[in-house]
């Protein structure tokens, strides 16, 4: 099996080393660049083609945000998967990352070990966020004055892809949802195919977002 592709986007040169023994020291992955900012981030995933990149949000010149948007916005870079990693959690760094394509968002004081899975994580296409940042996420994406989807695009799910899309969004991956529902890694994938393309949701991160805006699924406690 091929090892996981990794580039480091960060401004702080002992993040970037860290970040790189963590990674290289671990089997199956690579890291395959180093950016100091989001320009030359954006200029080494067009010339190297990582799996995922680890962006910082607050760079000189081009930002994180900024860059992300511009990877995600190259159909030449499909697959190319961002992971955010910033020492701030601020809800909007959250919303604005995930609105400009980025398949995770992880504090950078996260464990190694979580670190690392969450690469493995973004890397097989799914979404990914920090437990503590899910829920506060969650009650802004369902108070926020949004275009509500028609009517006819929720008619369109089937129960089991509600149900699906419900665990999704509680935070399963897809194997934990095929090993829930007694079924194949590749039903599963198949039915959320199907509702991403149904609901018109560019990618699970969104679908998330779409579920909880939608009702599809009820919001959790707001955090006081």
């Amino acid at each position: 099996m091929e090892p996981i592709r990794v580039l480091i986007a960060d401004d702080e040169a002992l993040v970037r080393g860290g970040f790189r023994v963590l990674i290289e020291t671990e089997p199956g992955m690579v890291v395959v660049g180093e950016a100091a900012d989001g320009a030359t981030a954006v200029d080494l995933v067009r010339r190297t083609r990582p799996d995922v990149v680890l962006m910082d949000v607050r760079m000189p010149g081009v930002d994180g945000l900024r860059a992300t948007r511009e990877i995600a916005a190259d159909p030449d870079l499909a697959g190319v998967h961002v992971l955010i990693l910033t020492t701030f959690d601020h809800d909007e760094h959250v919303i604005e990352a995930l609105g400009a394509g980025a398949a995770g968002f992880l504090i950078k004081n996260t464990e190694p070990r979580q670190l690392l899975h969450g690469i493995r994580v973004v890397a097989g296409g799914e979404a990914l966020l920090s437990p503590g940042l899910t829920r506060r996420l969650v009650a802004r994406l369902t108070d926020r004055t949004a275009p509500r989807l028609n009517p006819a695009a929720l008619s369109q799910l089937t129960a089991r892809e509600r149900e699906i899309v419900g665990l999704v969004a509680h935070g399963l991956s897809n194997t934990d949802i095929a090993t829930a529902l007694t079924i194949s890694h590749a039903t599963v994938k198949t039915h959320v195919g199907r509702a991403l393309t149904k609901l018109g949701a560019r990618d699970r991160a969104q679908l998330v977002a779409l579920a909880y805006q939608h009702r599809l699924v009820e919001p959790p406690d707001p955090v006081p």
